[in-house]
């Protein structure tokens, strides 16, 4: 039984070790040419460079992680009510969830996509640089007797990017696995942090979805800090350079494409509005279309003031007394002229 077990992992396996081997070897032909074959260096950012090709590949991937993950998001109000309708019976309760996840064409398993597809490459180039170190004769995928024993010899920083942390009692070596493991538990955490705190909506942040994306927050660094000891430096180097790549590209996509209602949404409108103030562009409204301008109202004029009521007596007075300064007298009757 186990050894059936074994032919079916290496028939799955196989075709990965040919995959690793290529574009880790293609890498090593480059950086190789420069830095020489057996140094440390140049595989080191082969790794690195393998790194970049299998994320760059998963990145169709990544976008459907992202509309999945935004959409468990703008659903939490709707699943919030059917916990509030069906919360006594939790059969019918898990049907109406999964049937709204199909009319809305949202998988909840999505958001771990990238993860689950970069674990057989990460455990092929694992056994790779264990194949190197071990039995540096036997080959896997493209790998020759050569290439092994260069592979499992090379140093980085004073490392063989073929030990861990558990496997020598080199001090140096140990510190620089230690700072690999903190780096690869820190971004782990920052990632998924940064997705948490700028581009999920408050009243998503209540729901069950809330609590499985906290409890990943905390358990997935603890598990990659605890597992981090028993990995090969080259797979280190390896793991962080997938998280950094991560957190660069989630960066982009909360900066550029943020789901509604979010800070990141918010701080994505003021900008936009900064900048087609600083162009002369009119200002959007919140669906997007031009404010309509509005016209500011004529002044009015200022209101006659009405000349202050007189008794008919003052009238008599006013009009027997003398004229105003500056108006000529009024004219009276002529006067006969002598004969």
């Amino acid at each position: 039984m186990v050894q059936f077990f074994k032919d079916i992992g290496g028939f799955i396996m196989t075709p990965l070790y040919f995959l690793i081997s290529a574009v880790l070897l293609g890498w090593h032909k480059v950086w190789g040419s420069l830095f020489g074959p057996e140094t440390g260096i140049a595989w080191v950012l082969s790794i690195i460079g393998l790194t970049i090709v299998i994320r760059a590949l998963m990145i169709p991937l990544f976008v459907k992680q992202i509309k999945s993950s935004r959409n468990m998001q703008m659903l939490q109000p709707r699943v919030k009510e059917l916990q509030k309708k069906y919360g006594h019976d939790r059969e019918r309760l898990a049907q109406e969830t999964m049937a709204l996840y199909r009319e809305t064409k949202t998988n909840p398993l999505a958001s771990c996509l990238p993860l689950l597809i970069q674990m057989p490459f990460f455990l092929a180039l694992f056994r790779l640089i264990d194949q190197a170190a071990k039995d540096p004769e036997t080959s896997r995928g493209l790998m020759t007797t050569t290439l092994n024993e260069q592979f499992g010899d090379a140093v980085f920083l004073g490392a063989k990017i073929s030990d861990t942390f558990t496997t020598t009692d080199d001090v140096g070596v140990r510190i620089l696995a230690i700072i690999l493991v903190l780096a690869m538990t820190a971004t782990t955490f920052i990632t998924q942090r940064q997705l948490m705190s700028k581009n999920m909506p408050a009243d998503a942040m209540t729901g069950p979805y809330a609590q499985q994306q906290k409890m990943l927050l905390y358990i997935l660094p603890v598990v990659f800090g605890v597992s981090g000891i028993i990995f090969p430096i080259g797979v280190l180097f390896y793991w962080v350079t997938s998280n950094l790549w991560t957190m660069g590209q989630q960066f982009y996509v909360i900066r550029n494409n943020p789901a509604p209602n979010t800070d990141a949404f918010r701080a994505k409108e003021q900008r936009d509005a900064e900048k087609r103030k600083r162009k002369g562009l009119p200002e959007l409204d919140a669906a997007g279309n031009v404010k309509a301008e509005v016209e500011p109202e004529p002044e009015k004029p200022a209101p006659r003031q009405q000349p202050k009521k007189q008794t008919r007596s003052q009238r008599k007075k006013g009009g027997g007394g003398k004229p105003a300064p500056g108006r000529p007298a009024p004219e009276g009757p002529a006067e006969p002229q002598d004969q």
